[in-house]
């Protein structure tokens, strides 16, 4: 099993980080502070942003004079993408309760139960009356 894991050890790396990311996602009450802490990490004092600076004639080109700006895109697409998947959901939740007028899951279950039933008994008429014609 151990030699598996060192030939595929990309993928043992990618099911291992999407646990953890996953096991935050569940444990973690206030996403919010996974964005600010994301957030300092990025934040250096007397750092400026990634633009280049000019100081007097010279352009500073020294790489630890400036902000890793990293982690802030890192923030900025998680709470892009947790937008867009909360709106998502919603809209999953208008359709369904437009379709079965609850959220009930059993309710909207037996609904489609019955819906399925009248559907194979439309169908089983539709063969009779086919056979009947010909």
């Amino acid at each position: 099993m151990i030699a598996k894991l060192l030939i595929n050890h990309y993928e043992a790396v990618a099911v291992i980080l999407s646990g953890i990311g996953l096991a935050n996602l569940l444990l973690q009450r206030n996403l919010i502070k996974v964005y600010l802490f994301l957030a300092a990490k990025g934040w250096v004092s007397e750092r400026a942003a990634p633009i280049l600076l000019k100081d007097g004639s010279e352009w500073v080109m020294d790489v630890d004079k400036y902000v890793n700006p990293i982690p802030a895109g890192l923030v900025l697409t998680g709470i892009v993408v947790s937008v867009s998947v909360t709106a998502f959901a919603l809209a999953l939740t208008l359709r369904f309760y437009e379709k079965y007028g609850s959220l009930n899951i059993d309710s909207a279950l037996s609904q489609m139960t019955k819906e399925q039933e009248i559907l194979e008994a439309e169908a089983a008429l539709k063969v009779d009356i086919g056979d009947n014609i010909s």
